[in-house]
């Protein structure tokens, strides 16, 4: 069995182990039950990590590397001061696993938005950040300061949109990015300062002083602290979606020559002439994958990327074409032998939906068999 950990990282509005949500309906394997039960019971060594559900890729990076060592989050001097919020988190007493070395790598897997924080994270831990060194001097959290690629054994995303989401013509087009962001802000803002967060759910705002940190009570004023997350919305999940900031995130990150990597994108489209989901689909999303199935062509007038038939499969959130690899990154499909790093290995295209990647009404067989197969080809990889 595998020598090093895997560490699973859930994407928007989602939550880890850690949380109370969890035990009712855990986000690894949701209505199939607990994967990392499942996987620890096989032999592997697996953990849940809890991160913002409604933040940025660069703060969910920031508190994954807090959980992964132990420490104080560590959000940096420059980035904290650009997006408006306080520079440290919270304290974690104790990191996620013992022993995070050279000889004890880590396997992180991430799913959705997920896969954009481990990426971000990977990138971090292989260059660092030049401005955060020059601005914070010994002062400098570990993770901006680069030369760390060696402690990353993989990186897995499944069903990440590495280049977006032709949804957003429809957040767009209705005007609907606002109304859902005022929404999130509102939502954190009230349950943040209830015995919900950090028990139930936990939303990582403390940093805006939107929410209680876990434990205190420590959150602004609440007009206070709505305005500024408004004020600042670009330092959110929401705003990194988008196909322009999207953009901006993948000419930053650089893949690491050391690390191998592998995606996963799920189709839940089926005919050529008239898409329809298919049979099983969650009927709560299937409207949303019919509608992008049936775009008519168009071009994006920021970015100039331009939303072709290619752009019609897929998993009733996000694009097939888009979870296969940031474009521009060089990429090869999944032979199963001869894996190299420092590129992507494209795994064949899966049958399901974007809940179908954790089990949302899934097939407990399918989708147990699919992370024991993972697991065994990231074990494989480890010298």
């Amino acid at each position: 069995m595998n020598r090093y950990p895997m560490v699973f990282v859930h994407g928007y509005n989602g939550w880890g182990s850690g949380e109370g949500l969890n035990g009712l309906l855990p986000y690894w394997g949701a209505t199939t039950g607990d994967l990392m039960k499942h996987l620890i019971f096989k032999g592997y060594d697996c953990y849940s990590a809890s991160v913002g559900p409604v933040s940025s890729a660069w703060d969910r990076a920031c508190e994954l590397y807090a959980q992964l060592t132990g420490t104080t989050v560590d959000y940096g001097e420059v980035h904290s001061k650009k997006s408006g919020h306080k520079r440290f988190g919270r304290t974690y007493t104790k990191p996620l696993f013992d022993g995070w070395d050279e000889s004890k790598k880590v396997h992180l897997i991430g799913h959705s938005f997920g896969g954009t924080t481990i990426r971000l994270l990977t990138h971090l831990l292989t260059n660092g950040c030049e401005e955060e060194v020059t601005a914070s001097g010994e002062d400098v959290s570990p993770l901006f300061t680069g030369g760390k690629e060696n402690l990353i054994a993989s990186v897995t995303t499944i069903c990440t949109p590495h280049n977006s989401s032709s949804i957003y013509k429809m957040v767009k087009s209705f005007k609907l990015y606002e109304f859902m962001f005022l929404i999130t802000a509102i939502y954190c803002g009230t349950l943040g300062r209830t015995r919900i967060n950090g028990n139930l759910v936990d939303f990582h705002l403390e940093q805006f002083g939107l929410t209680n940190t876990p434990g205190k009570k420590d959150a602004d004023s609440y007009m206070r602290s709505i305005m500024r997350f408004l004020k600042n919305s670009s330092d959110t999940c929401e705003h990194d979606l988008l196909p322009s900031s999207t953009e901006s995130i993948n000419n930053t990150i650089k893949i690491s020559p050391d690390v191998y990597y592998f995606s996963y994108a799920f189709n839940s489209m089926t005919g050529s002439k008239l898409p329809m989901p298919i049979i099983g689909s969650n009927p709560v999303i299937a409207p949303l994958g019919f509608w992008m199935a049936h775009q008519k062509k168009f071009t994006n007038e920021i970015t100039g990327q331009f939303y072709g038939k290619e752009w019609k499969p897929n998993d009733l959130l996000c694009n097939t074409v888009s979870e296969k690899y940031p474009f521009g990154e060089p990429h090869t499909d999944y032979y199963g032998k001869d894996v190299k790093p420092g590129i992507w290995n494209f795994m064949p295209v899966q049958k399901g939906d974007h809940g179908t990647a954790i089990g949302l009404f899934a097939d407990r067989r399918k989708t147990q068999s699919f992370y024991i197969e993972l697991a065994e080809l990231l074990s494989s990889l480890e010298n």
